[in-house]
């Protein structure tokens, strides 16, 4: 019964063949025992990700939606949450950097707070990056602008493992790069966000998406745009039923 699951896991891929199915395998270890689905969406890839996908579908349960064309990782994350089925969401980067072993103590920390309204994510911060200098450079440089003009208090905004409530995510304003500013626009609305130290791992096959300069040229763009959509909003409020 679809109405029964309570966990959708959510791994937006491109191009990653060599590593979509060993990390489906380790999702669904580290998920035994729980109700969940898990969805890989495809945003355009060029290899065999999908071929490799749908024959793992024969052992491992999962959805695979995809792009017909590259539409960005912002968009495959929200095709895959308005998709998804159960109340929570958890996100992870399908290079296999994020551990999936890490999922059920964000889960945990998740069920923990989920009674209290405010509450919304649980954000995963990598205790120990395994990404070249520059890259690990660039981040703490960004992150460190980031922090000063947002006030969002993260310390690591680009890693991929995220537990979040599905109808708190759709309430966000949407435009691509936003999955790197998921934290500051839950705090926008109004949302608690808490942080959980995890694990990081070398990529198992093909190579990064992203390159530091184009990163940080879209980067600039974005941060500007992020601050102009704090700065248009009166604050969020809770209207009573008269």
């Amino acid at each position: 019964m679809t109405d029964s699951l309570q966990i959708s896991v959510v791994v937006p891929v491109k191009d990653e063949a060599g590593n979509v199915v060993p990390l489906a395998r380790e999702i669904a270890q580290a998920l035994a025992g729980e109700r969940f689905e898990m969805i890989f969406v495809d945003d355009g890839s060029s290899d065999a990700t999908i071929d490799e996908l749908a024959r793992a579908r024969a052992q491992i349960p999962l959805r695979i939606l995809a792009h017909a064309r590259n539409l960005g990782q912002s968009r495959a994350l929200r095709t895959g949450v308005r998709a998804a089925k159960a109340p929570l969401i958890v996100t992870l980067d399908g290079d296999g950097q994020n551990d999936p072993a890490d999922i059920p103590k964000l889960v945990a920390a998740f069920r923990g707070a989920a009674a209290e309204p405010s509450f919304a994510m649980v954000a995963g911060e990598r205790a120990k990056r395994q990404d070249s200098w520059k890259k690990r450079a660039a981040s703490r440089y960004g992150n460190r602008i980031r922090r000063r003009l947002l006030s969002d208090n993260a310390q690591d905004t680009g890693c991929g493992l995220k537990a979040f409530r599905r109808e708190a995510f759709l309430a966000l304003p949407y435009f691509d790069h936003m999955h790197r500013y998921l934290i500051t626009l839950m705090l926008r609305e109004g949302y608690e966000v808490r942080f959980m130290p995890v694990g990081h791992r070398p990529r198992g096959a093909g190579h990064s998406k992203y390159g530091v300069w184009d990163r940080l040229a879209v980067g600039i763009s974005d941060l500007m745009g992020v601050m102009w959509l704090k700065r248009r909003f009166k604050g969020p409020d809770t209207p009573k039923e008269l």
